[in-house]
């Protein structure tokens, strides 16, 4: 227990660093976006090719994360519609509301996830957010399509950012090449090897930078609410639909760690591009990424993975 909390406790300490840093003003604001823009295009995906690369696909533990993750965000999706009438909320609010109880951030699901399943582990977890983090980011584009009050581009602006997501074709490149039989040459790996920890540290402590406490007290117990269904229900639904799916133990428990995952700092862009209410989406994003540092550790020990 005590060597995976010693995994799990980090991710948190470096985001708080970041978010420390940001308050000491250590970079003005354009720092910040170049160390964002350099961690998201080049040593993420340098971190997540080889990661999906050395993934064991013939395991079965991605199919039925996948497959969990996405039916049960699409469940989740389709009851926060179902109850759009009865919310008090205006329209951009809701598409906040709407991203908040869905969107995860891989910054921090993934490194954690690493950190209590292995290697392994984290390949599973890369492939399963290869394939949600395009399918909600669809979903939440059509919700601020109509209830968003953008200023038109929305539809263009987030298929573009679609495909040129960094992400996404790191994970693409790292299946085709695990199912080509290719083996990294080993120059190629000791490149992978020094940027990875790169890649981690620099991701965390952006995400640190990138939280926003201004809003997070202004509808406290709207947030709250969605923080409960996001770390909470979402996490748990999806550990017991993966085992209904056939996953094994392991499988079970990134399925419970991609839900427990606080909100991801991609939504507030949207928000902001879309015209959603960005003030609330920043106080989700934020109030989220701080309760998960107690609701994760807690999660694991409820289901015996620590």
């Amino acid at each position: 227990m005590n060597g995976l909390l010693a995994g799990i406790v980090p991710v948190f300490a470096m985001i708080a660093l970041g978010w420390g840093l940001k308050v000491r003003g250590l970079l003005a604001d354009d720092g910040w976006r170049a160390v964002e823009r350099l961690t998201y295009f080049i040593f993420y995906p340098a971190f997540l090719v080889p990661a999906v690369w050395g993934a064991d696909f013939s395991a079965g533990t991605a199919g039925p994360v996948a497959l969990s993750t996405i039916g049960v965000s699409f469940v989740v999706a389709g009851l926060s519609l179902a109850a759009r009438p009865v919310l008090p909320v205006s329209d951009p609010g809701f598409t906040s509301v709407f991203q908040g109880v869905i969107r995860w951030n891989g910054f921090v699901f993934l490194p954690v996830a690493g950190a209590v399943f292995g290697p392994s582990g984290l390949g599973t977890a890369a492939v399963a957010f290869g394939v949600l983090a395009p399918a909600l980011n669809v979903i939440c584009v059509l919700a601020l399509a109509k209830w968003g009050a953008g200023q038109g581009g929305g539809w263009r602006l987030a298929l573009r950012s679609l495909g040129r997501n960094p992400i996404i074709w790191a994970c693409g490149v790292g299946a085709a090449l695990n199912l080509s039989g290719l083996r990294p040459h080993p120059l190629m790996e000791g490149v992978f090897e020094l940027m990875g920890p790169g890649a981690i540290a620099l991701g965390l402590i952006t995400a640190g930078a990138g939280l926003s406490f201004r809003y997070a007290a202004a509808r406290p117990m709207l947030i709250v609410t969605v923080s409960v269904i996001k770390l909470l229900v979402l996490p748990v639904a999806m550990y017991f639909v993966c085992g209904w799916l056939g996953g094994d133990r392991t499988a079970q428990g990134i399925a419970l760690l991609a839900g427990a995952a606080p909100g991801a700092a991609a939504s507030y862009v949207l928000a902001r591009q879309m015209g959603g209410d960005a003030p609330l989406m920043a106080g989700v994003v934020a109030f989220t990424t701080v309760a998960s540092a107690a609701t994760i550790p807690i999660l694991l020990a409820a289901f015996r993975f620590l």
